[in-house]
């Protein structure tokens, strides 16, 4: 993986961001290979490691004190701190680390995940099309994909609200706000995050200590 195929390849789908508001992100770093360290096996791709130790500790995924009232199980995106937490029934949860883009900090409500997509194809919206002609119509699932390695497509009432919970090939973005897409994980966090939860999981999102509903 070479900083140029790198390069080529954020350039080519930064435009294509999940649940995107049409503008385009600039990659902020000098050399994007700097970033990986390895592979970590899976179908049909493997999934590029990143050094998380170029990351500010508290976006590391990891497992932390919980006391707040959800249910084990259940999904809470804080996104003042930039973290998504899955609690567990032991007064912990597992929290990693995430960007948040400009929809994703319009989300309210409570949502489910209605399915989930192993190295999921990206479709663009009517909307998104109406806007952009020259956008493909289907990119395929893959490394150079910005949904990533999984996907978890978000539901209100059995309805797809367009809201995911996805992975990135950006992962100098975790910690931070984005100009467009929704909420994103390194892609080993989303690999991790899709095992631990099935279909019809609750995820709440909480801005300012507060449910946003």
């Amino acid at each position: 993986m070479t900083t140029r195929r790198l390069l080529i390849g954020l350039l080519a789908i930064a435009p294509l961001a999940a649940c995107q508001t049409h503008q385009p992100m600039v990659a902020a770093v000098d050399d994007e290979s700097a970033w990986y360290i390895g592979t970590m096996p899976d179908k049909p791709h493997d999934v590029p490691l990143v050094d998380t130790n170029r990351l500010d500790a508290k976006y590391r995924r990891q497992v932390v004190r919980y006391t707040g009232p959800e249910r084990p199980g259940t999904i809470v995106v804080d996104i003042d701190d930039r973290q998504l937490r899955l609690v567990q029934n032991d007064g912990t949860a597992v929290q990693y680390g995430v960007g948040v883009g400009k929809l994703g900090f319009s989300w309210k409500g409570q949502a489910t995940v209605g399915r989930k997509g192993v190295w999921p194809d990206w479709r663009p919206t009517t909307t998104m099309v109406s806007l952009n002609r020259d956008l493909p119509r289907l990119r395929e699932g893959g490394v150079d994909n910005p949904l990533g390695a999984r996907a978890l497509y978000l539901h209100q009432g059995g309805r797809d609200i367009l809201f995911r919970i996805h992975g990135t090939n950006e992962p100098w973005s975790i910690g931070e706000q984005m100009s467009s897409g929704c909420i994103r994980m390194l892609n080993e966090d989303i690999v991790d995050l899709y095992e631990r939860v099935p279909v019809g999981t609750t995820v709440l999102v909480k801005r300012n200590g507060r449910y946003r509903v």
